[in-house]
């Protein structure tokens, strides 16, 4: 008997902790909590995963029993193995007979860490058919030099994105998205609510893609689903240092590492926060990372070629997209850029898209740089503020720097070029991996904008790295 004993409790996620009180001794204590171990292991075996992600949220005893990982071995093997039985390839640990047969019968379960079973079966249920989206993916658009099926795929799988808010308390809240305005080779999403924490009380901001899993439970609200992390971001930085990219009479909005936040002018609290997702390996990274970690896939690198002394200068081909939430500014695309070994300067190689001695390649925008936002009821914009999106192609025309980011447009400390008469501005973004820099004018007849010169300066250490070279 004391063996026995001794056998029943030593599967730690199913005996009561020491916190807990005995049954016996809690009248507060439902019914049903009241059931021996076993009994509720067989009630719970029966249960979708659904009926398990709500029970879990009971308590901490509940939460337990309900991400036990034979449940959720039982629940991989019968949906996502299609009824077939699971074979260990590799070393098992028993499990203990008297339990095994509550949840499953005979089951053994491989030493993984807990809550293995459960993550693998929301992932494979998320991202199911995984074979079937890559092949999708391999269609490339001539124009972007992107996958073509990038917003088909997002939305077939019903990726949202959340963003979660850690306070200094350390309590976390997630917010779900409030708009989603698809580009050429990006999206932009908005988040509006009106429980934000104030600025100074939060510690840090995560943007999770999620996929939500479709169960039996329809009228479940937050159903389970697999989260893959995007960008963490240390709001640390969000201050009044911070810089500020634009204001109208309601907001001012900061960039907090990328991210567009806006707060009350005159106070401290928030009003929305926009992000910029490039479509390079989006859907990878929205269904193949994990709620810690993002996903992280093989790097492409380009053949070595020794014949070609200028191999990794020239060839390249860049589409920029300049657009705010909901509409687009301008966008072109720019190929043979290339950059003579005896120019490359401070670490860095200059690519010309756009000349200001070149008058033929001034390109008008189709609108003001502006950025509408919306928020509870109210609404506005902020002048001089867009989101810009990128995709530098090597020779191969496979992606060699992909980057969306907000840009502010600036007065122009000295004008370029003398051939307009209105006013000059400048409008730049600085990445480790080298700079983006613009120069615009405004007529002053058409108040229109033009952009006369667009450079882009590549970090020297990223072609040698992807190039294989030594410049």
């Amino acid at each position: 008997m004391s063996k026995q004993k001794a056998t029943i409790s030593s599967k730690p996620e199913l005996r009561r902790t020491k916190g807990e009180k005995s049954s016996s001794k809690t009248p507060k204590q439902c019914l049903i909590q009241r059931l021996p171990l076993e009994v509720l292991g067989k009630i719970l075996h029966y249960l979708d995963a659904s009926s398990l992600f709500c029970i879990s949220h009971v308590n901490k005893f509940f939460n337990r029993l309900a991400n036990d990982d034979i449940i959720w071995l039982k629940l991989y093997v019968s949906e996502i193995g299609e009824g077939k039985v699971w074979r260990p390839k590799g070393p098992v640990e028993n499990t203990v007979p008297e339990r095994s047969a509550a949840f499953l019968a005979g089951a053994e379960v491989p030493r993984r860490a807990p809550g293995h079973w459960k993550r693998r079966y929301l992932k494979e249920r998320a991202g199911y058919n995984v074979s079937e989206w890559l092949r999708d993916l391999r269609a490339v658009s001539p124009y972007t030099g992107l996958p073509s099926q990038t917003e088909s795929l997002l939305r077939k799988r019903r990726v949202s994105w959340e963003l979660t808010v850690t306070p200094r308390s350390g309590r976390e809240a997630a917010f779900q998205q409030s708009q989603v305005h698809f580009f050429q080779s990006s999206v932009t999403v908005c988040w509006s609510h009106s429980s934000w924490p104030s600025c100074s009380q939060v510690a840090s901001l995560q943007v999770h893609a999620v996929v939500r899993v479709a169960l039996a439970c329809p009228s479940l609200q937050r159903s389970p689903g697999w989260r893959s992390l995007l960008g963490s971001f240390d709001a640390e930085a969000l201050s009044e240092r911070s810089p500020l990219v634009g204001h109208d009479a309601l907001v001012k909005v900061l960039v907090l590492q990328g991210l567009l936040v806006g707060v009350w002018r005159g106070t401290t609290s928030i009003a929305f926060v926009i992000a910029c997702f490039h479509f390079h390996r989006l859907v990878e990274r929205s269904l193949l990372g994990s709620s810690i970690c993002p996903y992280s896939g093989a790097v492409n690198k380009a053949p070595f070629d020794d014949i070609d002394p200028e191999y990794g200068l020239h060839g390249y081909t860049l589409h920029m997209v300049l657009h705010n939430t909901v509409a687009e500014i301008m966008s072109g695309q720019f190929s043979q850029l290339f950059c003579r070994k005896a120019q490359i300067q401070n670490g860095h190689i200059e690519l010309v898209a756009i000349s200001r001695a070149v008058l033929s390649q001034h390109t008008p925008l189709t609108g003001n740089i502006s950025l509408p936002w919306r928020c509870e009821g109210l609404e506005g914009t902020l002048e001089n503020c867009c989101l810009m999106s990128f995709t530098l192609l090597d020779e191969a025309l496979q992606p060699f720097w992909c980057l969306s980011s907000p840009v502010h447009l600036a007065p122009a400390k000295k004008p370029g070029a003398y051939d307009y008469d209105g006013e000059h501005f400048s409008l730049s973004c600085l990445r480790p991996e080298g700079r983006v820099a613009m120069e615009l004018v405004r007529t002053e007849r058409q108040r229109q904008l033009f952009l006369i010169d667009l450079r882009l300066y590549v970090g020297l250490q990223e072609v040698n790295r992807h190039f294989g070279k030594s410049y």
